[in-house]
């Protein structure tokens, strides 16, 4: 028990290194964080709920909402994103912003098994697995730490970052929301985005 709060709270700690409160000029929001200034995301090569390539340049041109999670969680990941899911019911079907799904549990999360699973919440979303190297790569440019937690029997589960991402049009970390979310809350800040 002691090992799993341990490992909660570095994960929590992780998706506070590097961002602080103060404003960003071009950006404000009323409920986030605010990476100031706001820090490149490596390059990565995944694939997404399709099967096609998914890379860092898929982050460029208008705002993302990342959230990282595994389609086994029993909580977290679906309370989250059927959060998000409100928050973004009243945009239209070309809302400025695209919303973004990384599996940390590439094993299991096939492309078929995230489009199956998203088809759920929004089937506009973008479900992102491929190589764990490459997760890597992605994830912890974000400060997103995840944690593979044995469970027996040849089983896991794991810890991952709860923090909900803003990666700008340019493809940069620019904030995060920390749960507990509110939609009404997350929907404020949506509708108050800059034009990319």
């Amino acid at each position: 028990m002691l090992r799993t709060h341990l490992v909660l709270a570095l994960v929590a700690l992780s998706a506070l290194v590097g961002c602080s409160e103060e404003r960003v000029d071009s950006l404000s929001l009323q409920h986030a964080r605010l990476a100031d200034p706001p820090w490149s995301i490596e390059t990565f090569e995944l694939v997404d709920h399709t099967g096609a390539s998914f890379s860092r340049d898929d982050l460029e041109g208008r705002w993302t909402l990342l959230f990282s999670g595994f389609t086994h969680c029993p909580d977290i990941c679906p309370a989250t994103l059927g959060i998000l899911e409100t928050a973004q019911q009243e945009f239209d079907r070309s809302p400025p912003f695209r919303t973004v799904f990384v599996s940390v549990d590439p094993e299991r999360d096939t492309p078929e098994r995230l489009a199956e699973y998203l088809a759920w919440f929004n089937e506009d979303w973008i479900g992102v697995t491929g190589e764990r190297d490459q997760l890597e790569r992605l994830l912890g440019s974000l400060q997103m730490a995840h944690v593979r937690v044995p469970t027996g029997k040849g089983e896991s589960t794991f810890d991952h970052a709860t923090a909900v991402a803003l990666i700008d049009a340019q493809g940069r970390m620019a904030a995060y929301w920390r749960p507990p979310f509110d939609a009404a809350m997350l929907r404020e800040d949506l509708a108050g985005l800059p034009a990319p």
